[in-house]
């Protein structure tokens, strides 16, 4: 396939100039235009000059993508002034060595991305641990071939023969020695955390998370709903570290407190869901969800399956949700709902749904009433308490449109 270029010549020339490579391996929602990993780029700092894509059957195992186009993304990268290469896939260790001598170039993969992106992010004494450990887990796995040529044998002074420890095992001990360490200071802050949870159960909090795809509007929700300033951005990952503010609903409860937490994204790297567990862990031991989807994106019913996807993989699949449809105000008016309270059914599930615009206000009094509804339940009452039969929860008859429309059933 041809290259696809995507960015003018104009953009700042001070950051990394990168390609971006996409492989098509058959699998369903492929990114053929790359969008999502042209903003993890630009999020991360550097410029995407061109794009290219290809199909295979099953990623070559030395190279991912074969010497031919292996060669060709060599040309583009010397024809645009690229110093790195962005795979959307994540690559082995040797791929990545193997396109690296190849090339000539940095080569790196999704994961790294998302890694780094973290890295710039974090702004709390959790969050640093999170993405220290993150990171580290992923470099032990590449030590063997950054650091080939440490790879010596030294005996060590006074023994009698035998080999030495090679700098590559040095190196690998050693990480492994900070992986341990990390993951001793993060279950502290898990402890702390779930004494922190305990002590608003027993004030019997009503504990309610805001969880979604990265860029779905969570944080900007959450400052419409508690007043706050929390940090909100049009960008990918603008949220790292959960903030939890006290939300009040009338007369339903004095206490009910609203969590903002990370966005999720397609192919998430487990080791970040595994090293981010405390932060996801409000998400896995709260009360009710507020999933929020991008309703302007043409794209939300896949954004929706991978937050899905996660929320099963900690554990909080089983919690009960409310999905909440923000940007009503990117939507044309002529295709709205004709109702902005009404029920969604996510693998033959009944949710509630609001749609909202958190912009604006636009639909804030709804989902305010129903969260004061839902706080009125206790912890072990079932979301489908709610009645499904009511006119205002029927599922809306939408007008034709791609973004918003309707579900039959």
């Amino acid at each position: 396939m041809a290259p696809q270029h995507g960015v003018s010549k104009s953009q700042a020339a001070d950051t990394v100039k990168v390609v971006l490579v996409g492989v098509d391996l058959g699998l369903p929602h492929f990114d053929n235009e790359l969008e999502e990993l042209g903003l993890l780029a630009q999020t991360a700092g550097m410029t995407p000059v061109c794009r290219i894509t290809c199909k295979r059957k099953a990623p070559d195992a030395a190279l991912f993508v074969g010497s031919g186009k292996a060669d060709e993304i060599k040309m583009l990268a010397q024809a645009h002034g690229a110093t790195e290469i962005l795979f959307d896939q994540s690559l082995s260790p040797a791929q990545q060595r193997n396109l690296e001598r190849h090339t000539e170039l940095a080569v790196n993969d999704r994961t790294l991305l998302i890694l780094e992106i973290f890295a710039q992010r974090a702004r709390s004494h959790e969050g640093k641990l999170q993405v220290e450990l993150a990171r580290l887990q992923y470099l032990s796995t590449r030590l063997v071939r950054r650091w080939s040529h440490l790879e010596r044998q030294q005996g060590a002074i006074g023994t009698r023969g035998g080999p030495g420890e090679k700098q590559i095992e040095l190196d690998r001990r050693m990480i492994g020695e900070t992986i341990k360490r990390t993951k001793a200071r993060l279950e502290q802050v898990k402890k702390q955390r779930g004494t922190q949870r305990r002590q608003r159960e027993r004030r019997n909090h009503y504990g309610i998370s805001l969880v979604g795809y990265t860029n779905a509007g969570k944080s900007t929700l959450f400052n419409a709903l508690v007043k706050a300033r929390a940090y909100a951005a049009d960008q990918l990952f603008a949220t790292l570290d959960t903030t939890t503010r006290a939300l009040y609903l009338g007369d339903a409860r004095q206490s009910v407190s609203l969590s903002d937490t990370v966005g999720f994204i397609r192919d998430l790297p487990h080791g970040l869901i595994d090293a981010f567990e405390a932060t996801l862990q409000e998400a896995a031991e709260a009360d009710l969800l507020l999933h929020v989807v991008d309703a302007a994106n043409s794209d939300y019913t896949e954004q929706i399956a991978q937050v899905q996807r996660v929320l099963q993989e900690i554990g909080a699949d089983k919690i009960p949700q409310v999905l909440v449809f923000n940007k009503l105000d990117a939507i044309e008016k002529a295709r709205w709902p004709l109702h902005l309270r009404d029920m969604y059914k996510i693998d033959g599930v009944s949710h509630a749904r609001v749609f909202v615009s958190a912009r604006d206000a636009t639909g804030l009094p709804q989902l305010r009433a129903l969260l004061a509804e839902r706080a009125m339940l206790t912890r072990t009452d079932d979301a489908t308490l709610l009645p499904l039969e009511q006119g205002e929860f029927a599922t809306n008859s939408l007008p034709a449109a791609p973004h918003i429309a309707a579900q039959s059933g």
